[in-house]
């Protein structure tokens, strides 16, 4: 039997997120306003003669300033609605990162079989792994206060943890693939 289970983690307390989204997308458009507007006075600054270079040079800066920042807040103001999306098929468990439904960003696949341990990250065996020398860490997860599980594995060498919220149900799913005794609490 085929076990598939996809979901989908918001933030909970996603107020303070919203209302920084929606000022993101007001500092954007006053930026850009404001350096349409400098832009369109820099011609004629330079054509009447009566400015310098060393006093063109700050107009100049603050039109590149201005213009710099509405196109820095246009590429990334996605990023402050992030999902993450854990999507578990027969054993194979694949991440992604989604950004304000629009943009999907593949993190991996891992193959829970090949783990060697999993468990919640309120238990003892965590703190265990993650002091461990060399060991590099993944979070992909939104809410602190969640309900935290991680998976410790050796890939080419090289030691990871990697910490999620899953629900419950794909906890179960995961505990049916894993080996036996990896799952520690």
């Amino acid at each position: 039997m085929d076990h598939f289970h996809e979901e989908v983690v918001k933030k909970h307390h996603r107020m303070m997120d919203e209302i920084a989204y929606y000022l993101s997308l007001l500092v954007m458009v006053l930026a850009g306003v404001f350096a349409l507007m400098e832009i369109s006075q820099l011609p004629r600054v330079i054509m009447s003669g009566q400015y310098t270079i060393g006093q063109l040079i700050p107009e100049i800066l603050m039109t590149l300033l201005l213009a710099g920042m509405a196109v820095l807040v246009f590429f990334y103001r996605d990023r402050l609605r992030t999902e993450y999306e854990y999507t578990f098929t027969n054993g194979a468990l694949d991440f992604a990162q989604v950004f304000n439904n629009k943009k999907r960003k593949s993190l991996g696949s891992l193959n829970v079989k090949t783990i060697d341990a999993f468990g919640p990250v309120a238990g003892k065996s965590f703190q265990r792994y993650i002091s461990m020398q060399g060991v590099q860490q993944t979070r992909w997860f939104l809410n602190r206060d969640g309900n935290l599980y991680f998976f410790y594995f050796q890939k080419d060498s090289k030691k990871r943890v990697i910490v999620l919220e899953p629900s419950e149900e794909l906890v179960g799913l995961i505990r049916q693939y894993i080996p036996y005794g990896a799952y520690q609490e």
